[in-house]
């Protein structure tokens, strides 16, 4: 089965280019088209896609808000965002508001699919050259609370895990630099979620720069 996406940016030319090669990839299919935030949160809820491609800027309403509106449903699609700025403000408070992903535009066809395909799968994918400055650039600007501490102490294991997660691996990159097997990764990789307290992959990122077990 194909993975449904909707897309959103106000710039049509951008949405054709975007729309040409999701549709060129085997297992993914454009199922809509929105001009603006407003139009992404109304086609999303009606449509009900796997995956939603938002840019930041857009009319009406932003990809700030239209990712909270979206991410805050039952059962809600994941949200990529997509954007010309890699250090945009807005991109670290859609991804607290749940946004799955963050690519540039200029991230290329392969990435592109790659992070459609990871946020259906449940997981997370930054584009790599923007990964730590992106996530360390936010994680030391003063913040209106400390960052909450785990519910459990975290085991050693957790800790190796939350590195390489931090660093933007996915499961199978994590299986080879850990050696220990995928369904191994993803026991761990729940109990940080659970831990943490936290939705996914991308904040438990963040959580680790918060902290300051990773740094740039």
């Amino acid at each position: 089965m194909s993975i449904r996406v909707l897309l959103a940016d106000d710039q049509e030319i951008v949405r054709t280019g975007l729309r040409m090669i999701l549709d060129a990839q085997p297992g993914i299919e454009v199922v809509a088209e929105a001009a603006d935030g407003a139009q992404a949160v109304r086609l999303a809820r009606d449509l009900r896609p796997d995956v939603c491609l938002l840019d930041i800027r857009m009319p009406v309403l932003d990809g700030l808000e239209a990712t909270r509106q979206i991410t805050a449903a039952d059962d809600a699609p994941a949200v990529v965002v997509i954007t010309t700025f890699d250090l945009d403000e807005y991109v670290h408070g859609a991804l607290r508001a749940g946004a799955r992903g963050f690519l540039l535009k200029d991230a290329g066809p392969d990435l592109l699919a790659q992070a459609v395909r990871a946020a259906a799968d449940g997981e997370a994918l930054i584009a790599p050259r923007v990964t730590v400055r992106l996530l360390a650039a936010f994680a030391g600007r003063p913040a209106g609370r400390p960052p909450a501490q785990p519910l459990d102490a975290l085991t050693a294991r957790e800790e190796e895990v939350l590195l390489t997660v931090a660093r933007g691996l996915t499961n199978a990159e994590i299986c080879a630099e850990l050696h220990i097997s995928l369904s191994t990764v993803k026991t761990h990789v729940t109990s940080l979620l659970a831990k943490l307290g936290v939705r996914n992959r991308v904040e438990i990122a963040m959580w680790a720069y918060e902290t300051g077990r990773v740094t740039p």
